[in-house]
């Protein structure tokens, strides 16, 4: 049977999906792997962006250039100039479902508590139209992780037995971050960003879907690694951590079932020109070139499986 392999983009707002590129670019010149022959591409949030545009086929080169704001297909070019800015819009009542500080723990239980949030994601719905026709990709399976507010569940929308659902509502759903951007309804469900649960949601791949998995995950990274200063301590406390702990123990699961997964998660030299703040528009641009100097570091170390090598703590 031949070898099925996936790619999973986890989220990480406007500079984590930068980041995300560079290591997507250096990934594919150490591997001769394009990321639009993966049999299955799976995003979440900032990551569901990028298989959206992946999935429509656009190539990394063309990402890597949108970045640099040198593309040339006129959906991208529109894309990147859509950027939202880094703080969001007042959000309104109610609260999204205070119920689950009852029904969970960490980050999914206190995004229970966060109000509606009421930014505009017409952006995401130009792109999501932009690449796909009918409500549909090209590509044959790509999946956007979202989070029920109301179940307390992830789904991979766009996975088989998901709700059925248009691109377009996907992606907003995946990137819906609570209490920055509205929720999206699908029936009787309400969706949030899949980040408010899980950065990359390995385990919602199975031993089916993929032999072989490469898990790019800018909000995750090895135990003490964190962007420098106060900024990057209450970063790393409130998200980075107790994402990293997450993403661990998904990979431990998929690895338990005998699929192969190579995180690729950013070292101290990646946050240490990333910065902290990974809504900050106006950063993106510096980030996105440092990073494409440190990035090929971090997905060579992955690759050999030297996952300790250019950490550092960072504390």
């Amino acid at each position: 049977m031949r070898s099925r392999t996936a790619i999973v983009l986890g989220c990480g707002g406007t500079i984590g999906g930068a980041w995300t590129i560079a290591a997507l670019s250096a990934l594919a010149d150490q591997t001769g792997l394009d990321p639009r022959d993966a049999d299955v591409l799976q995003g979440t949030s900032a990551g569901a962006e990028l298989v959206t545009m992946l999935g429509g086929g656009a190539g990394v080169r063309e990402l890597v250039d949108m970045q640099r704001g040198r593309a040339q297909d006129p959906r991208l070019r529109s894309h990147l100039a859509s950027t939202p800015p880094g703080v969001p819009p007042l959000p309104r009542l109610p609260l999204l479902n205070p119920g689950l500080l009852r029904s969970r723990s960490g980050l999914a239980a206190v995004t229970g508590i966060a109000p509606t949030g009421r930014a505009d994601a017409d952006w995401l719905q130009r792109l999501a139209d932009g690449f796909s026709s009918g409500g549909r990709l090209p590509h044959r399976d790509v999946r956007m992780v979202a989070y029920d507010v109301r179940s307390g569940k992830r789904v991979a929308l766009g996975a088989p037995g998901s709700p059925t659902v248009t691109v377009g509502e996907a992606l907003r759903a995946s990137w819906a971050i609570p209490g920055w951007m509205p929720p999206v309804p699908v029936g009787d469900r309400l969706f949030v960003d899949g980040g408010a649960a899980s950065t990359a949601s390995v385990d919602l791949l199975t031993s089916r879907d993929a032999d072989l998995v490469y898990v790019i995950a800018p909000m995750a990274s090895a135990p003490g690694v964190r962007a420098p200063g106060p900024g990057g301590v209450l970063e790393h406390r409130l998200l980075r951590r107790p994402m990293s702990t997450g993403l661990d123990a998904e990979i431990a699961a998929a690895r338990a079932r005998g699929t192969t997964v190579i995180p690729i998660r950013p070292t101290a030299r990646d946050l240490a020109g990333l910065g902290a703040n990974f809504m900050r528009r106006s950063r993106r641009a510096a980030a996105f070139e440092a990073a494409m100097t440190t990035a090929p570091g971090t997905v060579r170390a992955a690759l050999s499986g030297d996952t300790l090598s250019g950490n550092g703590t960072g504390a």
